[in-house]
This record gives C-alpha cells, structure tokens and sequence, in this order.
C-alpha cells in the first residue's frame, strides 16, 4: 500500500484529514472478521494517518484530542475492552469530518 506523501497531508485541513482517517477506519470495519490482510492494512494504514495528523503543528493545541481518538480507535481494533469502542462507532465518529468536508465542497461550488 502506497503511503501518503508528507508534504500533501500537512496542506489538508484537520477535518480532511480526520475524514481520511475515517475511511481507513470504515475499511478495518468492513473487513474484519472477512480478510485479516486487508484488516490488518486498513488498521496500519488509519495509524499511519493518525501519525501525520499528530505531527502536524498546526494541531498542536488538539494534541489530547488526536491522542484520545486514535486511542480509542486501537481499543476498538483490539476489541474494546478499555473504551467499549467499536469499529462502526469509531467510524461514525471519524465521517462526521467527512460529511463535512464534502458539505464544503458543495458551498463552494
């Protein structure tokens, strides 16, 4: 799986870029339980994001809350038991920033 270039993601804003988390996050919940290959690359790639997310400076002042999201996020991938978390949750969670950027997008036009 082909990674995101730095440079491109540090120029999304915070909701395009919680919106592409979510995507990774809807594709571990279709696919787990089905193909663990394709679960297991949905989940390393929603961590990934969320590295760039968090090492974006601009976030800085979301620190707690980009920690606590992909926090919660591992919890549901490992079935959870801290949070209570699911996958689906945490993915209705995560394309509320998507809805919103397509929602721009739509504005904008």
């Amino acid at each position: 799986m082909a990674g995101v270039s730095k440079e491109r993601w540090l120029t999304l804003t915070l909701a395009e870029q919680l919106g592409n988390i979510g995507s990774e996050v809807g594709r571990a919940a279709k696919w787990q339980g089905k193909d663990e290959k394709t679960f297991w690359d949905a989940v390393m790639r929603a961590m990934e994001l969320f590295d760039l997310t968090q090492s974006d400076g601009r976030w800085k002042s979301r620190r707690f809350e980009l920690d606590r999201a992909k926090e919660v996020f591992a919890d549901a991938v490992l079935g959870g038991r801290e949070y209570n978390s699911s996958l689906p949750d945490t993915e209705n969670y995560f394309m509320q920033f998507a809805l919103l950027v397509a929602n721009r997008a739509l504005l904008i036009k």
